[in-house]
């Protein structure tokens, strides 16, 4: 506002403080009001302001308009968003607040003076304190609520604690402690995070998406909340999902905070508990479906591409199996979408694949894959397999999938049962007599990969390890599914079980393995290695669309 009243409205007072000249009481209040908003801006600055200097600018040509590129210098100038009638405001802006590091220049720019101690504690300081005070809390949900009490009050120390201690922390802004994080949302929630679009929204999503504060958005990540991590339909408590991962977007691929936004589509939920519980945020009603659930879904995709542009980017997140493949066949010849459970498991899986090749040695195409769950995750790692191999091998990609086996529900998926598979699974029904359970479909197929990615614990019993080392001398395990207590069977079952043999991967952390006298440290099949950097690639190389060429390269 002070920048539209500058430019257009405030010409006069704009010329008063370049020239130094004076006028009648309207001039004097205009002087005022620009100098008491603009403090010690100096004249050029508020020349480049006013006539949108390309200082202001960085590659792919998106304004720094919040001044997040300079977030660790010195602040010499006083945010726009805040009045200077009281510093107190800024305080209360996360954004902008340093809390106890703001230095003594700064306290007597922004009138700090009085409420802070006069103690002045760098950033680093800060960070020792808070990373010791975490370091207290016996449970990880504890320690989510502390960092996303810090990214409501210090936005900058929060990307800085993050950042400086990843590795640790990062199982608690993502899997697993999102998932409990998630299951308890309506307890726990304190601030809004993102925007919620709910049925009660539609015909009005445009005038929803222009409620959110910042105009410059590269990427959102919107959960209809009806498949979270391993744990089912959480509703509208799947927000804790979109905000860990743009958490991450930030902190690992250096994406502007006020360019992400997190974004819950609320249509409903079948989670009788959650309709039930007098603390849920969300509408009590059963989900939508068909026609209903269709239209608003493609009002979002719309409305985000006339409010934004056609190059922000619409990552899809923890949908249901149906929906998830129908809105990526819908909208990615037409829009910048991008599915992680689909497209960025199957990008990291294939990466640690690579890995486990140079151990045991041969192609990709050598190897014999089975996949213990055939929704989004593994039919979408498995294409991305298939098709690593059509371009290694010089074959077709129908050739790539017989070397792919999938295992559902209802046993192996082969072509007896074509007739009644969903869509998305009928690429991989092959010859083969019916086969009813795992351990049989092992010794049947004798795999030299086994992929578990169907959302149930304790899968992989040791009747199952143990057959994939009767015939594999390195027998490669992902157990993939999420959270912890999903995963197919832990780092310490699959190392004990085949005698220390097994070239082991989870997709939730795990603590390192002694083993006869060997530490064995598990590798972890994370999207946060994945979409993070490619969501930056797309974003700052102004592509629209995405391709299969860029998983492979990713």
């Amino acid at each position: 506002n002070a920048l539209n009243f500058i430019s257009k409205g405030g010409a006069k007072a704009l010329n008063l403080i370049t020239s130094g000249g004076g006028g009648g009481g309207g001039d004097c209040f205009s002087y005022w009001f620009c100098v008491r908003s603009i403090g010690s801006m100096e004249t050029s600055t508020l020349k480049e302001m006013t006539q949108g200097s390309s200082k202001l600018s960085v590659g792919g040509g998106v304004e720094d308009v919040y001044g997040e590129d300079c977030a660790t210098e010195d602040q010499s100038i006083t945010p726009w968003t805040v009045s200077i009638a009281s510093g107190y405001t800024l305080l209360r802006d996360p954004h902008h607040n340093k809390g106890l590091a703001f230095t003594e220049k700064e306290r007597d720019i922004h009138y700090l003076r009085g409420l802070l101690p006069p103690a002045v504690l760098s950033q680093e300081l800060q960070e020792k304190k808070l990373l010791h005070n975490l370091r207290q809390y016996e449970r990880p949900l504890q320690k989510y609520m502390a960092l996303m009490d810090l990214q409501e009050r210090n936005e900058k120390l929060f990307y800085k604690l993050l950042i400086d201690n990843v590795e640790e922390l990062l199982p608690t802004v993502y899997t697993p402690t999102v998932g409990e994080a998630c299951q308890k949302f309506g307890s726990i929630f304190r601030h809004p995070q993102g925007l919620y679009i709910s049925l009660k929204e539609r015909g009005k999503i445009l005038e929803v998406l222009k409620n959110w504060p910042k105009r410059t958005i590269q990427v959102i990540v919107v959960t209809d909340g009806e498949r979270i991590l391993g744990l089912g339909d959480l509703g509208c408590q799947g927000m804790g999902i979109p905000v860990g991962k743009l958490a991450l977007y930030t902190a690992l691929g250096g994406v502007r905070p006020s360019s992400c936004l997190p974004v819950t589509i609320d249509v409903g939920t079948n989670n009788e508990e959650l309709l039930k519980d007098e603390f849920y945020i969300g509408l009590r009603q059963k989900r939508a479906t068909g026609q209903e659930y269709n239209e608003l879904l493609h009002e979002f995709v719309c409305a985000v591409k006339q409010n934004y542009g056609e190059k922000v980017l619409i990552q899809f997140e923890d949908f249901a199996n149906h929906n998830a493949f129908e809105l990526l066949a819908r909208y990615r010849a037409t829009h910048l979408v991008f599915n992680d459970d689909i497209q960025g498991t199957a990008a990291v899986v294939l990466a640690g694949i690579d890995a486990a090749l140079k151990l045991v040695r041969g192609t990709i195409y050598e190897h014999t894959f089975l996949f213990h769950g055939a929704g989004e995750a593994g039919t979408g790692i498995a294409e991305l397999i298939a098709l690593q191999m059509s371009k290694q091998n010089k074959i077709t990609l129908e050739e790539a999938r017989k070397k792919i086996w999938l295992i559902d529900s209802k046993g192996l998926v082969v072509s007896e049962r074509i007739e009644s598979l969903q869509q998305f699974k009928k690429p991989w029904a092959h010859e083969h007599e019916p086969v009813k359970n795992l351990a049989d479909a092992i010794k049947a197929i004798k795999p030299t990969v086994l992929i578990g990615c169907s959302g149930i614990g304790k899968t992989f019993t040791k009747e199952v390890i143990e057959a994939m080392t009767s015939f594999n001398k390195s027998p490669i395990i992902l157990a993939l599914s999420n959270p912890t207590s999903q995963s197919e069977c832990t780092p310490e079952e699959a190392y004990t079980w085949s005698k220390g043999c097994a070239i082991f991967a989870s997709g939730s952390p795990f603590d390192p393995v002694e083993y006869n006298g060997k530490k064995l440290v598990p590798g972890q099949a994370n999207n946060a290695y994945i979409f993070p950097g490619f969501g930056l690639g797309l974003v700052i190389s102004g592509t629209i669309r995405v391709h299969d060429d860029m998983l492979l390269a990713a």
